[in-house]
């Protein structure tokens, strides 16, 4: 069984790596498709690390793709890196972790559940009004502009976009099974008990939380990209934040492949709704959000089964795990 799942990975990725060479990059409507859908499936498993598997409901995703977008805008203008440049690409990633690191052990040491995610929500509010009132410097409420001259073709576009799916689901992967991932799951499950047995709540939420903000300002990077204006109001954007936690509650949220259905499906309504309805898209994705909500809580991964188990014997076995270094290899 693992063997054919490997084999139906490897098919889909070189599938997926043959569609520009296929198609025209420049005028398929799929290639775009793939595109964006590839874009939201990062974005979404960036949420489902700190969300999904570690319980920690997040409101700011669009604080830290609003960063990397910037950061990718400051280090080509400031010659740093250009347009696809490794450099630019760490930064626009590095950057969110570090703001992550310091502002999650500073709201996720004081604050739980609805209060920390209306915490994070302040966070990418408070940074969108620094960017608009950041004069010369953020370009204001017009934002920057970058060289719009360097873009040559949609391949770099596409092969970044599925890099990045590739690379934000394989993080969460081996993070989710390594025992950090026994500990994320552990703290979701009863953050009580976790920290009862010695597991370090604080350390572990951070690091989930980093990791997203990591892959979300790689997405900022992207979109800065193709887009060659960085604006406050569209990259603050408020459906930066709402996207991901919709796909993955969409998806199955606290899964591997929960994020990567959620995305494809909302990919192909948002598109379709764009083109049908686009009076009411507006109307549209809020009557989504309340119909997952009421009749997908578990998600598409979920439908005929209940929530599997953590680890073997539940709760306090996953924290044996965590604890015996005999049952699983790698500290923390």
């Amino acid at each position: 069984m693992k063997y054919k799942k490997t084999i139906g990975v490897i098919v889909i990725v070189a599938a997926a790596s043959g569609v520009p060479l296929v198609l025209n990059p420049e005028r398929s409507y799929i290639v775009f498709f793939l595109f964006m859908a590839f874009t939201y499936i990062a974005l979404a498993q960036g949420w489902n690390l700190a969300s999904g598997y570690t319980g920690q409901i997040s409101l700011g995703q669009h604080a830290f793709v609003g960063l990397g977008a910037y950061m990718t805008g400051f280090a080509w203008l400031g010659g740093l890196g250009g347009y696809f440049h490794p450099l630019n690409i760490f930064l626009s990633g590095c950057c969110p972790a570090i703001l992550a690191v310091l502002i999650g052990t500073l709201l996720l040491s004081r604050l739980r559940g609805d209060y920390f995610a209306l915490g994070t929500l302040g966070l990418g509010e408070i940074l969108r009004e620094i960017f608009v009132q950041g004069g010369s410097l953020t370009g204001g409420p017009v934002g920057l502009f970058l060289p719009s001259g360097a873009y040559t073709s949609m391949i770099p576009y596409y092969y970044y976009g599925l890099l990045l799916a590739l690379f934000s689901t394989a993080l969460t992967y081996f993070m989710v099974k390594s025992r950090l991932g026994l500990a994320l799951v552990a703290i979701r499950e009863d953050e009580t008990a976790a920290s009862a047995n010695g597991v370090n709540v604080l350390k572990y939420k951070v690091i989930a939380f980093a990791a997203g903000a990591f892959i979300s300002g790689l997405c900022g990077n992207l979109q800065a990209y193709y887009l060659f204006h960085i604006n406050p109001q569209n990259l603050f954007g408020i459906n930066w934040a709402l996207y991901p936690i919709l796909m993955c509650v969409l998806g199955g949220s606290g899964t591997i492949t929960g994020p990567i259905i959620g995305s494809v499906s909302l990919t192909v309504l948002f598109e379709f709704s764009k083109v049908w309805l686009p009076e009411i898209h507006p109307v549209f994705t809020g009557a989504l959000i309340i119909a997952v909500i009421l009749f997908l809580p578990n998600g598409l991964v979920r439908m005929k089964t209940k929530r599997a188990p953590i680890g073997k014997g539940g709760l306090m076995a996953t924290i044996s795990q965590i604890l015996n270094p005999k049952l699983q290899k790698g500290g923390f």
